[in-house]
């Protein structure tokens, strides 16, 4: 019976794919009344002004984003949902896959069904998590202002060759697409729960391009597209055949077009997830590959230095790998030797931030974290890291010792990293242990080239050596004044108030802004969970 179901199974399978094969090399329909064709310009505000019915159709690929080739998001997908290997495989079919442009939607199909082949549909998040930060950096501040002309925007189809689970995420969440608007975009086949790399066949309009085959043949309104030149998925996808007028932008005038700049975001980037940091183009693709045998070395040497030598000596070491830092403005005055212990409140981008903290001081700190994998705890520098429970009293009696003892512990009140420029809400329990030596705000920034050392979604006991692979990397400290909390003790102010306090500071140093995000709102954005780790 099992090889019954198995048999029956396969030549679905097989059948399906021979079948999308023969359909993506069909050529589309023709359409009954060719489109009155508008070259160089996006569609301009006067043509929806008194036409309350007049429907958009939005080429997402073409016109939207900057970028001509869609093999970057692709590869998105198969490094951070696939891993390395089966970002290789697309990286050598990439030469043959690109030899079938002109030939209607066979290269999307040809790349969905490497990136998503055997991935389970239950956990994809890359969509969600990792796509929606590099879609943004690529999008046209001209194209986006054209498509939000048309005024109402459940009068707007936003079209992709990409599948939903690419592009969607990224329009509700980010371009604040409403539910009313539809998005054509063709799903993604499933089989037991795992995604079998083959594309639906119905162009992706659905419901959308049954409404605009109705406005078409009724005469109720005019279906208006915009595309660019040489966007041939658009162009010869079903969605166009019902248009009346097409913009069609030249790639000469493109060109000119600017990125949108991330303070005219329709929502802000906060929280982004994935390995990369850098847009995987094939020319950056294969750099990294070719890295990474060398890196794998380097970071081994870079630990053995960071854990053998003084820090005198290890820093300039290290910086001569690429591993370099700096101290921006003074370092804080000495304690007096009569003060407890000193507290140190610094904004949370990896998780050696305690360790340049300790390197500008040039003197061992106590870092405490609420979570840390026993990886980071063996190869750490300055020694284990005190773990907190989640429990106010606990971790208040646990970090009261320390500073009781006069050690100088560094504490990171965001309680969970962030990569963009903001600061998400301080806890304010750091700010009720300064005693009588207060706190010292200590404002951090990181630089990378290759790899982010932190993740949401991923194994975290790889973060160390994720930092450790990049060829270049640059830590700046910035001590701060130091911030009196003994009205806190005192019952003068508010312990949130001292916090909040110690946020603007840090923000204002840096450029960057204050939000009262927390890392429950991280994780449930990112991994699907409170983080509760």
């Amino acid at each position: 019976m099992a090889k019954k179901t198995m048999s029956a199974a396969a030549h679905e399978l097989f059948s399906t794919l021979l079948h999308a094969r023969t359909t993506a090399l069909r050529p589309p329909p023709a359409a009954h009344n060719s489109p009155t064709v508008h070259r160089c310009d996006p569609p301009p505000a006067a043509r929806f002004a008194g036409a309350r019915s007049t429907v958009l159709v939005v080429d997402v690929d073409g016109s939207l984003l900057l970028s001509r080739s869609l093999f970057p998001y692709f590869m998105l997908v198969a490094l951070e949902a696939g891993g390395f290997l089966r970002g290789l495989v697309l990286l050598l079919l990439y030469p043959a896959i690109s030899c079938m442009i002109g030939r209607g939607d066979l290269t999307v199909r040809a790349m969905a069904a490497v990136a998503f082949c055997g991935l389970r549909a239950g956990t994809f998040r890359a969509g969600r998590a990792v796509l929606p930060r590099w879609l943004l950096e690529d999008l046209a501040a001209e194209a986006l202002q054209a498509a939000l002309r048309a005024g109402d925007p459940a009068r707007v189809v936003w079209a992709s060759a990409m599948p939903r689970v690419m592009v969607e995420p990224f329009l509700r969440e980010y371009l604040q697409v409403p539910a009313a608007a539809a998005v054509a975009a063709r799903e993604m086949k499933t089989m037991w729960g795992f995604y079998t790399g083959l594309m639906e066949d119905d162009g992706g309009g659905g419901e959308a391009m049954t409404e605009l085959r109705k406005k078409a043949a009724g005469g109720d309104g005019d279906v208006v597209g915009f595309s660019a030149e040489g966007s041939m998925e658009f162009l010869g996808c079903p969605l166009a055949s019902v248009c009346k007028e097409l913009y069609v932008v030249s790639q000469e005038e493109k060109s000119k077009w600017r990125r949108l700049p991330r303070r005219e975001y329709p929502k802000p980037l906060v929280f982004h997830d994935g390995r990369l940091a850098f847009l995987p183009t094939p020319l950056a693709t294969v750099a990294m590959f070719t890295w990474l045998p060398f890196c794998a070395a380097l970071s081994v040497v870079r630990l053995a230095v960071m854990l053998a030598l003084p820090y005198r000596y290890s820093t300039a070491l290290l910086a001569a790998t690429g591993m370099s830092w700096r101290l921006r403005g003074a370092l804080p005055p000495r304690q007096s030797p009569e003060r407890s212990g000193q507290l140190y409140a610094c904004n949370h981008r990896t998780l050696i931030d305690p360790v340049y903290v300790s390197i500008a001081l040039d003197r061992p700190v106590r870092a405490v974290s609420y979570s840390l994998s026993r990886v980071s705890d063996l190869i750490s520098p300055i020694g284990c890291t005190v773990h907190l429970a989640r429990d106010r009293a606990r971790d208040g009696a646990a970090m009261a010792r320390l500073l009781n003892r006069g050690d100088s512990v560094v504490v990171c009140p965001e309680g969970t990293t962030c990569r963009e420029p903001y600061l998400l809400r301080f806890s304010p329990l750091f700010a009720e242990l300064g005693g009588n030596g207060g706190v010292v705000p200590v404002a951090l920034a990181v630089e990378t080239s290759m790899f982010y050392g932190t993740t949401a979604g991923g194994w975290k006991g790889v973060d160390p050596f994720y930092y450790l692979f990049n060829p270049r990397m640059c830590y700046t400290v910035q001590f701060l004044d130091r911030v009196d909390t003994a009205p806190v003790t005192d019952g003068k102010a508010a312990s949130p108030d001292v916090a909040n306090r110690v946020q603007r500071m840090i923000a204002a140093a840096l450029g960057y802004e204050c939000t009262m995000l927390t890392r429950r709102d991280k994780y449930l954005m990112l991994a699907g969970n409170d983080g509760a780790m």
